[in-house]
């Protein structure tokens, strides 16, 4: 098993590797429609990379739940309807799956979502104050299935050492992938990890939690008999 300096310098010399390629994906006349008209009502604009204060942009204090990659939105719009309470902010870079979303949040009427078009790496970096998370959601990320693309993972030591001081005492970080072997490589990047407790009884994965909406790619995978893996770490107080 290699070392925890070795794997920490090779998370360092990934971090700027992205985790994604933006596919040419085509877009509907109603997501173009949406980025254009709702937009600068729901897109947080962060095109100068300083720092967000969430109270402003919501009008409003409380816990901030800030998910990467909501793909098209459902899940993510599903679980700020079921938590008022909470402030949810999405990162998304595929136009598509920006535009679905506004459209899914208007349609709705949710008032407790915000969207980040924007390389997440770029936003943990330069954007975030400490201790300004409450929550930090990574669900079913590429999972690079190749061996020689498992560096552009997006869960690895450097990302995870960014997340941590974004956190609150006591904060989360919710992960679920359907690829067993990015499971094992997340839940050995959280186990090494400084500062973080694992929530499982078991030490290993939680059982399938009832707050994170159930999805169509989810359903199909269940039909299929594929796995899914949930992990959930806290932040040391």
């Amino acid at each position: 098993m290699e070392s925890r300096e070795h794997s920490q310098k090779e998370g360092l010399r990934q971090d700027h590797i992205k985790s994604y390629v933006i596919r040419a994906g085509r877009m509907t006349e109603g997501q173009i429609n949406a980025i254009n008209n709702l937009g600068p009502k729901y897109i947080i604009d962060v095109s100068k990379l300083e720092i967000i204060d969430f109270d402003a942009v919501f009008d409003r204090k409380a816990p901030v739940v800030l998910e990467i990659g909501f793909g098209m939105g459902a899940s993510l719009v599903q679980m700020a309807k079921d938590s008022p309470d909470k402030n949810f902010v999405g990162i998304e870079v595929h136009p598509p799956g920006v535009g679905a979303c506004l459209k899914l949040i208007e349609e709705q009427g949710i008032g407790n979502v915000r969207i980040i078009q924007y390389d997440a790496f770029e936003i943990f970096k330069k954007c975030l104050r400490d201790e300004s998370l409450d929550i930090v959601q990574i669900f079913f990320p590429d999972p690079w299935p190749k061996e020689r693309h498992h560096k552009r993972r997006l869960v690895n030591d450097a990302f995870i050492a960014m997340i941590a001081p974004k956190l609150v005492p006591g904060g989360l970080i919710r992960m679920a992938t359907d690829w067993e072997n990015y499971a094992e490589q997340m839940l050995e990047v959280m186990n090494r990890a400084d500062g973080f407790v694992n929530q499982a009884a078991d030490g290993t994965y939680i059982p399938r939690p009832n707050w994170r909406p159930l999805t169509k790619f989810e359903q199909r995978g269940q039909r299929l008999g594929h796995g899914v893996w949930d992990l959930e770490f806290s932040r040391k107080a």
